[in-house]
């Protein structure tokens, strides 16, 4: 079969910061009708890779495709349309979704008329592109993360085409409003308010992938929580790639802080906020913060290292003693604070004495949580053209020392809240004891403790009695049931 191809992509292209303003546009398709007919019976079957902005993408793609008539599967045999949805940021996601292919592509052999498509960053890397395109023939969509408000009109060239559809469009990006959406959850939701960014860390291929930055309105943001509100919703976590620089681009001048507080102000009585970056976190947020009990005194505030050397290597735009007063800022004011982090080891050029900068920052900061990485170059990037000079036993021999020391202060934590009791959004049944509910505090601490499953998206207060480090045990406080 041979490939159309609409757009390929470009990396050059995906750098473009052009000074323009932010294009806001809505759903449309030409042949809406048409498919709405073609797809009458049909099941579709998404599997996703990656952060919550994939996650977000899934609900968008999930609202699409039901909008049209199709139901969900959870059974890929079952379905007419497949997706697999990517993540670029880390080899061994790029490793899981090859694998995924290679378990569902016989299923062209049975069903002639199956879409079989692969979007999100991964094919946004023209080598990774040309891989899978060369590898796996049985694939006959392939689209980026921009053209999902076009998934309509994708879907109908594939299913009426005899070629392979490419679309990957490299470009700044644009923010398509009233998108339909199926969400995964009941009670938690996320919010896009920021695609993008604009940090271009010499590390990280996002914001190749996903655009420049560009915001939102403030108005829609606020409609959608707003209707959250209204259906229930329990805990909102809005999301960007840098979602504290909110508003940068916008004429209104509302940045993060006024975002926050007027999500807040809905009266949800959860709100949360993901990935926020450390040179845009200013004392207005970490205000706001303080002001509102629902807003989680739990932060994500990834560091990557305690090098000022390497983080001018990896382009982070602040330096250790920045970070250190910001978290010192942070803690003084937010009481109950907890603070999660990303850090790479094994950095292009990381000497022992570096390493252990980083090691000396995570025991003054001690971290509730960290999510840690050994460093392997993704094509594209800056640090890519470094020479990857730290051996692999070197990375693995700081990763473990790195864990050793971050857990100290998890451990720490975690055994002081024994016999002290907190509110906890109840997910379900423990995915570890199908004889146990799971939930998360407002520090974002997993809980685990017997219940009816009916406490499912209640929130409830436990007592912590056992300490596990990366997990708690508990009981329900004054006999809830």
């Amino acid at each position: 079969m041979k490939s159309k191809i609409i757009h390929a992509p470009d990396l050059s292209k995906a750098a473009s910061r052009r000074k323009e303003q932010t294009v806001f546009d809505i759903l449309k398709s030409e042949h809406l009708a048409s498919l709405t007919e073609m797809v009458k019976g049909w099941f579709y079957y998404i599997k996703t890779y990656g952060c919550q902005a994939n996650v977000r993408d899934e609900e968008t793609m999930r609202g699409m495709l039901e909008g049209i008539g199709c139901q969900p599967t959870e059974d890929a045999q079952k379905a007419d349309i497949i997706i697999v949805n990517t993540c670029a940021v880390r080899e061994n996601a790029e490793d899981k979704v090859y694998g995924e292919i290679g378990n569902i592509k016989y299923l062209r052999k049975t069903k002639p008329n199956l879409v079989l498509a692969l979007c999100g960053c991964m094919v946004e890397q023209p080598e990774i592109l040309d891989r899978v395109v060369k590898t796996f023939p049985e694939i006959n969509l392939f689209f980026g993360t921009h053209e999902i408000p076009n998934l309509y009109d994708l879907l109908f060239e594939a299913m009426m085409s005899r070629e392979r559809i490419i679309n990957v469009e490299s470009k700044p990006g644009e923010v398509v409003e009233e998108l339909p959406v199926s969400r995964l959850n009941r009670f938690k939701a996320f919010v896009n308010i920021i695609y993008g960014c604009d940090k271009f860390c010499t590390y990280c291929i996002v914001p190749y992938t996903r655009g420049k930055e560009r915001s939102r309105k403030f108005e829609e943001v606020i409609k959608e929580c707003q209707d959250l509100v209204n259906q229930g919703y329990q805990e909102i976590t809005l999301l960007g790639q840098n979602v504290n620089a909110y508003g940068k681009d916008l004429p209104d001048k509302k940045d993060f802080a006024d975002m926050l507080e007027a999500v807040a102000k809905l009266g949800i009585p959860r709100l949360r906020f993901t990935t926020s970056h450390p040179w845009d976190f200013s004392e207005k947020m970490i205000d706001v913060i303080a002001k509102y009990p629902n807003i989680m005194k739990s932060i994500h505030l990834p560091v990557q290292s305690g090098s000022d050397e390497i983080l001018r290597k990896m382009g982070r735009r602040y330096n250790r003693e920045h970070y250190l007063n910001l978290v010192k800022s942070m803690r003084e004011k937010i009481p109950g604070l907890t603070l999660s982090t990303d850090i790479i080891v094994g950095f292009p050029d990381e000497t022992e004495e570096q390493f252990l900068e980083t090691l000396s920052l995570v025991d003054v900061v001690k971290y509730e949580s960290a999510f840690t990485f050994i460093y392997s170059p993704r094509k594209g990037t800056p640090a890519a053209r470094m020479v990857d000079n730290v051996s692999k036993e070197i990375k693995t021999k700081r990763f473990l020392e790195l864990i050793k020391h971050l857990e100290v202060s998890i451990e720490d934590s975690s055994k002081k809240m024994i016999g002290h009791s907190y509110d906890l959004l109840v997910d379900g049944v423990s995915k570890t004891d199908a004889n146990m509910l799971s939930g998360y505090t407002d520090g974002n601490k997993l809980v685990h403790f017997s219940g009816d499953e009916s406490m499912t998206g209640k929130i409830i207060k436990v007592r912590i009695t056992e300490s596990h480090t990366y997990s708690l045990i508990g009981e329900i406080v004054n006999g809830q049931d």
